[in-house]
């Protein structure tokens, strides 16, 4: 009754409502048991959750590295987290269109400017294949 309670308020990933369920002081072995329950009756969905986290935190400007670590936290297998990243948005595009709105159109000259907007990113959750095609940061020794 309590796990349906919770999901009544918002979805949940297996791990995170077993994890919540165990917080509540309920045995761990009757809360998975609850939960084997619910993805059976498919009232939990982990492909479903990671998919939908994804689109929202992206939408919210965060990048594939930090989604995928708070989906791995969050108890949500490996696969299903790769499968949603990839079914997710343009993340160069992303990671460039972050970088607009925080620090305008025009692409960073100076190379201390590149490293502040790389660490934003990088904060953000962007890789730094992501970081570069956003900020024009190709390395060039000679210069």
């Amino acid at each position: 009754m309590a796990a349906v309670a919770l999901l009544a308020r918002r979805d949940f990933a297996s791990g995170e409502l077993r994890q919540k369920l165990g917080s509540q002081g309920y045995d761990a072995a009757v809360a998975a048991a609850v939960v084997a329950e619910l993805i059976e009756a498919r009232a939990i969905d982990d492909s479903r959750y990671a998919e939908n986290y994804v689109a929202y935190h992206s939408g919210r400007g965060q990048g594939p590295v930090r989604i995928g670590a708070d989906l791995r936290s969050l108890g949500v297998p490996a696969a299903l987290v790769d499968a949603a990243l990839a079914t997710g948005p343009d993340w160069r595009e992303l990671a460039r269109a972050i970088r607009i709105r925080k620090f305008g159109a025009e692409p960073p000259a100076e190379w201390t400017e590149k490293t502040r907007q790389a660490r934003f990113l990088q904060y953000r959750g962007f890789s730094s294949d992501h970081i570069r095609a956003a900020t024009g940061a190709e390395f060039d020794p000679d210069s």
